[in-house]
């Protein structure tokens, strides 16, 4: 069975700069598994790869759709292997890096997806809920009653696309997910970055400052106006695209329409991207087999790469 490196951790802990030591060490080249950098431009609020380093090592899965458009992880799975396999064929070994965990859980354990957004359906059944408040909930107990073991009365966004699977599966979401849903057929290794907490924290809020002082504000009105004129009778209120839920996205255009002062945001910022890491965290350690290196102080790229590459090494051979 081919290899399969996969570099995972929490935003801000490190992945770049590594992966692309490790890439040009093995000669191979990058998979993105982040949910985020799949959009064009949205450059600065993801923290993607520079174009100097893109240019040192080819990445795939980077600026593949625009803001406005739909994605899904059964997607990124479709587009993933033929590139993976590619890189086998060449007789290289992959490198995915990323901190989406339900990326990862798609490539490693299988995960099921279900059919494409159809934002029509969502938009009425969202219609439905709020003009009768628990409807949704009781649709889905008709029709599925063991779906509802994992999503609770309240959690309308995923009662609605658990309805949108049954609607358009013609069937219970929950017999799909479980005749669909398979591994890839690779062998994975996982290495795991980590910091101690605190100074994860420190240099996310560093990257968040970071990030205001090279145009951030700007990027977030560029796409908002880029989405308006992309779908200017979308009611984009009633389900927020993915793309603008991005941390540093969703808490700028409240600043933007001047319902927050742009201290304010920058303080949500930071919350929201610690509360990221630290969810991060949590997936990543429920993850199986992860060997997992401490850079706790380390600041060098190639110090933190000679850690990971020692255990690399140790697991090729």
């Amino acid at each position: 069975m081919s290899t399969v490196l996969i570099l995972l951790g929490p935003t801000g802990v490190g992945k770049t700069d590594v992966s692309i030591l490790l890439a040009k060490a093995l000669d191979t080249e990058i998979i993105s598994a982040d949910s985020m950098q799949i959009y064009r431009h949205m450059d600065i609020g993801t923290a993607k790869p520079t174009r100097e380093q893109r240019a040192e090592v080819r990445h795939h899965m980077i600026d593949i759709i625009d803001p406005w458009e739909s994605f899904s992880t059964g997607k990124y799975i479709a587009s993933v292997v033929p590139i993976t396999d590619a890189l086998i064929k060449k007789g290289k070994i992959p490198i995915v890096v990323g901190g989406t965990g339900l990326y990862i859980k798609a490539m490693t354990r299988g995960i099921f997806s279900g059919p494409s957004a159809d934002w029509s359906l969502r938009e009425e059944l969202r219609a439905m809920e709020e003009e009768e408040p628990g409807i949704l909930y009781r649709h889905l107990k008709a029709l599925d009653p063991e779906a509802l073991q994992k999503i609770t009365p309240n959690d309308t966004r995923r009662i609605i696309r658990a309805l949108e699977v049954c609607l358009k599966s013609k069937g219970p979401v929950s017999e799909i997910q479980k005749r669909l849903t398979k591994p890839l057929p690779y062998n994975f290794l996982k290495i795991g970055l980590s910091r101690d907490r605190s100074e994860l924290y420190r240099i996310i809020e560093d990257r968040v400052d970071n990030m205001l002082a090279h145009g951030l504000v700007g990027e977030v009105e560029r796409v908002s106006e880029m989405i308006r004129d992309a779908h200017p009778d979308r009611r984009l209120n009633t389900i927020p695209l993915p793309s603008m839920q991005a941390i540093g996205y969703k808490e700028l255009v409240l600043y933007l329409t001047g319902e927050k002062s742009l201290e304010e945001v920058m303080r949500l910022i930071k919350k929201g991207s610690r509360r990221y890491a630290k969810r991060q965290f949590t997936w990543f350690r429920k993850e199986e087999g992860v060997y997992w290196v401490d850079i706790t102080g380390i600041f060098d790229s190639n110090t933190a790469f000679d850690r990971v590459n020692h255990i690399l090494t140790d697991l090729l051979a």
